[in-house]
């Protein structure tokens, strides 16, 4: 194939599914979509690698795929990061300034290092530091304090944190097909590029992403993530309730869900029902659409439950003005959105992708495309910009640290003029 150092590609690695999109920027400016893959996911469990063999072959099967359709390679790619040990949690920093001075970038980006130098236990490491407003001489709100006088510059950051080997497990997979993994993105905040606007994570925002083994939320406010957390399930429980309840076979069970299933089961039609066909000479089963639902309906409340719960625990829902954003492949599952309604109080809408298709690629509107249309994006930013100066920066090449503790220590020597104050936030903790 001929090389293509233009293209860039993004990778979304589920536990259902494995999908790739590359592309790049035309000389007008404009995002072109070259090619997608898409594999089943194996060797995969709750988003995170376990079988490095397994989910190298449907990661090389799905880019393999994507390179066919513009007859070049992918050489570096963008990356979600999801898994059970994901954490949130609150760093403040300071920076005194002196003599009424002009804030400057070198200003900022010095609390962005020193972010950095906060000791994780071992195995940890930090994926993401994002900055929410900051304050300079007590006044507070300000998005951007480049250009502004004064004295003591502060911001309280959001470390998103996670396992060293969720990052090391992926990177395994790629070297082994000769590419290079550019940047590892936590899975929701990929997602709400893809789909929120700037107005909305202005009024406040929840993007809720219902997966098949996870369900992810972010919470946005005054423009800035607010609170990011997981629960270690998602549409794949709900196969199984439908296994057990009926007692079918699993692929049995992910068919009626995907073709017959709901969310609310008062909604579904009394008198129909799917026949399930026996098996090694049993008598084929008849299944009622509504016994269905309510099927569906019991685990999805626990789902709607527990992730409403985690909205109040965060202290962000007096924050929230433009209600929820349901994706994730679960937000196909007719009348979900009315049962989140019902559950919550709030306003639910599906996520539809910003970026304008092209009508070859429609099928990436798809909720289950958010994540990957979200790193998508993000590559092109970055690539455009090659030095980005965003709100979010990522720690790269960490050293190991040896010494004890748990997110409750700051490095004992920062440089002179920078008081770190680092805290475990349990409420945005995730589990």
């Amino acid at each position: 194939m001929a090389r293509s150092n233009n293209i860039v590609a993004a990778v979304d690695v589920g536990t259902t599914k494995v999908v790739v999109v590359a592309g790049r920027k035309t000389e007008e400016g404009k995002i072109e979509i070259l090619g997608v893959g898409k594999n089943r996911s194996m060797g995969v469990k709750r988003g995170v690698v376990l079988n490095i063999e397994e989910a190298f072959q449907a990661i090389h099967e799905a880019i393999r795929q994507a390179e066919d359709a513009f007859e070049g390679d992918i050489d570096e790619v963008y990356v979600n990061i999801v898994g059970q040990q994901l954490k949130t949690f609150t760093l403040k920093a300071e920076r005194y300034i002196g003599d009424s001075r002009i804030v400057s970038e070198e200003d900022v980006e010095f609390l962005f290092q020193q972010a950095q130098k906060v000791q994780l236990p071992d195995g940890y490491k930090i994926y993401q530091a994002v900055p929410q407003l900051y304050s300079i001489d007590q006044e507070a709100g300000i998005p951007n304090p480049v250009g502004i006088t004064g004295e003591k510059l502060e911001v309280d950051f959001k470390l998103l944190v996670a396992p060293e080997a969720y990052e090391n497990n992926l990177k395994m997979c790629f070297d082994r097909a000769g590419i290079q993994m550019k940047r590892s993105l936590i899975d929701p905040l990929a997602s709400s590029e893809a789909l929120l606007s700037e107005d909305e994570k202005e009024a406040g925002v929840i993007l809720l992403d219902i997966g098949g083994g996870t369900t992810k939320m972010a919470i946005y406010h005054d423009g800035v993530l607010c609170y990011s957390s997981l629960i270690p399930f998602g549409g794949n429980v709900l196969t199984h309730d439908i296994k057990e309840g009926c007692s079918i076979l699993a692929r049995q069970a992910e068919s009626l869900k995907v073709q017959f299933g709901q969310a609310i089961g008062d909604f579904a039609p009394e008198d129909k029902v799917v026949t399930i066909p026996g098996i090694s000479g049993w008598e084929p089963k008849e299944i009622s659409f509504r016994s269905l639902a309510h099927i569906i309906q019991a685990r999805m409340e626990e789902i709607v439950d527990a992730f409403f719960f985690q909205v109040e625990k965060s202290g962000c829902l007096e924050k929230v003005g433009a209600g929820i954003v349901l994706t994730g492949g679960t937000a196909l599952l007719p009348n979900l959105s009315q049962l989140i309604k019902y559950r919550t109080g709030m306003d639910v809408r599906k996520g539809v992708p910003r970026l304008k298709l092209d009508a070859q690629w429609k099928e990436l509107e798809d909720p289950r495309h958010a994540t990957v249309l979200g790193l998508f994006l993000t590559a092109m930013n970055e690539t455009e910009n090659s030095s980005p100066k965003g709100r979010e920066r990522i720690k790269k090449n960490k050293p190991k640290n040896t010494q004890p503790g748990f997110f409750s220590q700051v490095k004992q020597q920062v440089a002179r003029q920078v008081t770190l104050f680092f805290e475990e936030e349990q409420d945005t903790e995730m589990y």
